[in-house]
Parts: C-alpha cells; structure tokens; sequence
C-alpha cells in the first residue's frame, strides 16, 4: 500500500505508536508497529501492534479482552510517529494497561521527593485478566 511508504520506520522495520482515548483524550500506552501491524489495524479497525519481545503481531485485547476500536489514524510532521484514537473495551471502567489501569501512564514524578508515585487505580486484578 502506498500510504504505508509515507511512513519513516525505523532500523527495525517498526514505528512507535501512541493510543489515545477518543472520548477523553487521556493517553493511553505506547507501542510499536510494523507495516503489517498498521496495514491490518487501518483493516480491521482494531489496534494490532508487533511485540518486540515475542517478534510477532500483537492484537490488543487477544488476551485480556481489552480491544481498542480505532477511530481514527494520524501521523505526525516527521511521518515517523503515529497517533492512533481509539475506544478501549473490554472492561468499564476501560482498562488499557497490563498492570489492570485505565493508562499505561499512571506513574508521576514526585518533584519534591524525586520518586515515581502511584496517580491511577488498579481497576482490576492482573491476575485476573492473564490466567493462564
């Protein structure tokens, strides 16, 4: 597909990826994708990203149940960082992050003591959603 040549991937193949709750704008993880990912999200309507560390396509959600339904696609300046917005299902309250949080971004420098606190809720048990 032509549109996926705009795109500058890196070394690897692979651009970094930002999912972003439609509704709210909250930030919501960070990934990566390669061609076949993004071609297949643009596909399905649905996140699908590449796990580095399992070198493979990663549907959001194929374990958790945790889906996110793309809205819409964009990419920045530089054409090498792509902005997904998506709906977050699977669990109400939305849950995004393997740690049971809405966001992957829950943690905060604490300016006067230095040190990563806590700003999000465990909304459920991680255990819980990975059985295996």
């Amino acid at each position: 597909m032509s549109w996926l040549n705009d795109i500058k991937w890196d070394e690897k193949g692979l651009v970094p990826v930002i999912a972003q709750e439609a509704a709210t704008g909250d930030v919501l993880m960070f990934a990566w994708m390669n061609a076949q990912a993004l071609e297949k999200t643009a596909q399905l309507g649905r996140a699908v990203y590449f796990s580095r560390s399992r070198q493979k396509l990663w549907f959001k959600g194929e374990e958790s149940g945790h889906i996110q339904k793309v809205h819409s696609i964009r990419l920045d300046c530089d054409n090498d960082v792509v902005l997904l917005s998506v709906t977050q299902l699977g669990h109400e309250p939305a849950i995004a992050c393997h740690t049971g949080r809405h966001s992957c971004f829950y943690q905060q420098l604490n300016l006067e003591t230095q040190q990563w606190q806590a700003q999000d809720p465990v909304l459920k048990d991680p255990q819980s959603i990975y059985q295996k």
